[in-house]
């Protein structure tokens, strides 16, 4: 019994160090752009140690970086990003000159492929998923990128946060580090101002609260939406919610204070804005102040 824990132990050890030699060899063909070097590495190390977590986060870069490729624009429109403007012989802006990435469809799949396996196979390694979560945020895969999110989310409370990262190491405070990246994924969506992406962002809200119902931020975040959709009511329903987490958080007191003002409540406004102002920074203070007298003085 104990030569076939031995053996065992030395397996699992030759295994590991096997994976780390790949992994080592792999990063440095990454880091040198060699692509022949890492699929030859990659396909190597597929049949010595197939259920290593890193070949398939390794996979996942490989095919990911290998999807890009930089586009020429040019154009009378300027669009997103940075672009040069053209001038004529008379220096008026004649048109716009820029680039973009663009991604070639087979290798984004197998990507996919590769990192999906890897996370069926390893649901509590972090790291990866939010590989994936990046990734579709750069193709703006919207929908995909929030079905990512909640899956995450469901899994966090599976395994209590108790998240791994690259090389299997534990992630120290699992569940502060996984609830900002909740809320930081919320903002992206918000940044992108489609507001048709404004659900998502509520949906991811939604599931975070569902689950960690004192997540102020995520309660903020779906009282945003409502209060951009002019669902003030809605909006304040969270945003009180949040206000009884933290009495003195500003950021929640200004929203409320911004949703009665929308609802045409004026001495609820006002109640909330001198709420934000006690509890502010010095810097901010004078900003509100000039505020709170714009709106006693409309009352006058």
């Amino acid at each position: 019994m104990i030569k076939v824990k031995i053996t065992l132990l030395l397996i699992l050890v030759k295994s590991i160090c096997l994976g780390q030699n790949f992994h080592e060899q792999f990063n440095k063909a990454f880091q040198s752009k060699d692509t022949t070097e890492q699929i030859r590495i990659l396909e190597k190390w597929e049949v010595k140690d197939s259920i290593n977590p890193e070949l398939y986060t390794s996979y996942f870069n490989y095919y990911f970086s290998k999807s890009q490729s930089e586009i020429l624009l040019i154009g009378t429109e300027k669009q997103n990003g940075q672009f040069l403007e053209l001038k004529d012989s008379n220096g008026n802006v004649a048109g716009f000159i820029g680039s973009k990435i663009d991604y070639e469809q087979s290798n984004l799949k197998k990507c996919f492929e590769k990192i999906n396996k890897g996370i069926e196979m390893f649901p509590n390694r972090l790291d990866m998923r939010f590989g994936k979560i990046t990734a579709l945020k750069r193709i703006e895969d919207w929908q995909s990128m929030t079905n990512e999110i909640i899956s995450s989310i469901k899994q966090s409370k599976t395994n209590n946060n108790n998240w791994l990262w690259t090389g299997n190491e534990k992630k120290d405070e699992g569940k502060k580090f996984f609830l900002r990246a909740m809320h930081s994924y919320q903002l992206d969506l918000y940044y992108t101002e489609n507001d048709d992406l404004l659900i998502n962002m509520r949906t991811i809200g939604k599931e975070v609260i569902k689950h960690y119902p004192d997540h102020i931020e995520s309660l903020s975040n779906i009282a945003i939406t409502h209060l951009l959709f002019e669902e003030y009511d809605k909006a304040l329903e969270y945003q009180l919610l949040a206000e009884k987490l933290d009495s003195s958080d500003t950021i929640v007191l200004n929203n409320i204070a911004q949703s009665y003002l929308r609802k045409g409540e004026k001495e609820k406004a006002l109640e909330y804005l001198k709420k934000t102002l006690k509890f502010s920074e010095e810097s901010r203070k004078n900003k509100i102040e000039e505020q709170i007298k714009k709106l006693e003085d409309s009352q006058n």
